[in-house]
Order: C-alpha cells, then sequence, then structure tokens
C-alpha cells in the first residue's frame, strides 16, 4: 500500500469519525413536542384557573359547565371548548430554563404566571400548570408541568384563555322570546 493510499484511508477515518461525532452531539439538540395532558378529558369535572389573588373555578354538574359561586351567568361553550380543544392540547417544546431564579423572565413565577388545575371525578388534581408570556414572541407562551422545574416553550399562546374573569366564561342566560298564544278566529258559519 502506498503512502498516499494510507494517508487517503487515515483521512476517510477521521472525517467519518467526525461526522458521526456531530451525528450525535446534534440528536441530543432536537426539539421534542409532547402535549402537555394526556388523560382522559372525559374524566374532567373542575378546573381551577388563579393569576395573582384572582380565581375562578369552573365545575362540571353531570353535562353541564358552571362558574362555581355564580348562578346567573351560563359557561360559553366557545370558552370550554378552547379549554379542551387548545389549552390542554397545547404541546411542550424546548427546554428554555431549569433555573428557577429566572423565572420571573418568563413570568411564571408564582406570583406571576397563569395557574391552571385539573381536577378530576375523584377530587384528585391530574394536571397542574403554570403558563407565563414570552415578551419577545407573542404567538408562544411558556408553561411549567406540576413541580418539575424544567420550562418549556408552548406551540401556541394560550394565556390569554385562561382569564379569571367571569365575563369572559360566562354570560347571561339569553331569555326567551314568548310569543302570545295564537287567537282563534271562528270561521264564517254564514253563506252569503
Amino acid at each position: 500500500m502506498t503512502k498516499s493510499l494510507q494517508f487517503a484511508l487515515i483521512v476517510l477515518v477521521v472525517l467519518i469519525g467526525i461526522f458521526f461525532l456531530n451525528k450525535n452531539s446534534q440528536s441530543k439538540l432536537e426539539s421534542t413536542s409532547e402535549s402537555i395532558f394526556t388523560d382522559d378529558v372525559e374524566n374532567i369535572f373542575k378546573f381551577l384557573i388563579q393569576k395573582g389573588e384572582e380565581a375562578i373555578e369552573l365545575a362540571r354538574v353531570d353535562t353541564i359547565w358552571r362558574i362555581s359561586g355564580n348562578d346567573t351567568l351560563e359557561v360559553k361553550s366557545r370558552s370550554i371548548d378552547n379549554l379542551f380543544n387548545k389549552v390542554l392540547k397545547v404541546n411542550r417544546g424546548t427546554i428554555i430554563s431549569e433555573n428557577p431564579e429566572k423565572y420571573g423572565k418568563y413570568s411564571i413565577e408564582d406570583s406571576t404566571g397563569t395557574h391552571l388545575a385539573v381536577i378530576d371525578s375523584k377530587g384528585e388534581t391530574v394536571g397542574y400548570y403554570i403558563f407565563g408570556r414570552s415578551k419577545s414572541d407573542y404567538s408562544r407562551s411558556y408553561v411549567r408541568v406540576g413541580d418539575n422545574p424544567k420550562v418549556y416553550l408552548a406551540d401556541q399562546n394560550v394565556t390569554y384563555m385562561l382569564s379569571t374573569l367571569e365575563t369572559y366564561w360566562g354570560e347571561k342566560p339569553k331569555e326567551e322570546v314568548l310569543l302570545p298564544p295564537p287567537i282563534d278566529i271562528p270561521a264564517d258559519t254564514t253563506n252569503n
């Protein structure tokens, strides 16, 4: 084997080694996307939403959602649909931080974040999340899951769907318009 052929083989082996090292290090940086809520949505009977000092509780009675402590408002179906179809289906992606000292930067501290507790029919919490707004990308938000210290970048912004205002969740019932009963007009029985 000539020296130039040996040199070419050595260079080829080194290049192949560098390729596999690079591929291995790149695979560690891949972002995964996983839904934050994986339990059965049919088993959810209550939501608790809290931001700062304000809080609201939504509870299901049979098949109807109610705002706890308010019997004058009906829950808007669109708001509940958003909670099930958007908030609970948000995907957590890239880990942004694991440092609790940086929670303020992502608006997910206990005092600044929006807390969502998902409670099942047994009264047990089956999901607990803290959401924070992204200050640089308004189409996304940050999320912490349970007591996990990791801050994830969510694939969409759902913080505006987690309002603690009763007027966001409820509306006054639509009044039924009662029509007067029909008036019976006797048929003309005379023949002219």
